[in-house]
């Protein structure tokens, strides 16, 4: 129950992300192989969208895709170095 609220609000908070993501990216403490995993997760989300729920159901269907990407996008965080957690305040509680 508690991670399903953690990624509630991770999706809220959404816009936090975009610089983030941009410095992890850039940043030279991040090895290649973490970014192009990022990037390969991203991707293959993309360009093989397995829903488990029809987007033609409306909320529902949405609903699937959102904790996808809320899924990938907590493994970068989990990734990225602890100076960029620290910098976008993304430490663990």
């Amino acid at each position: 129950m508690w991670r399903f609220v953690r990624r509630l609000k991770f999706i809220f908070t959404f816009w936090r992300f975009i610089p983030f993501l941009i410095d992890y990216f850039r940043s030279g403490e991040v090895p290649g192989a973490k970014k192009i995993v990022g990037v390969v997760l991203l991707l293959a989300y993309v360009v093989f969208p397995f829903d488990l729920i029809p987007d033609y159901l409306l909320v529902f269907g949405v609903l699937d895709d959102v904790m996808v990407v809320t899924f990938v996008l907590e493994r970068i965080v989990k990734m990225a170095p602890a100076s960029l957690k620290e910098k976008y305040k993304l430490l663990e509680k």
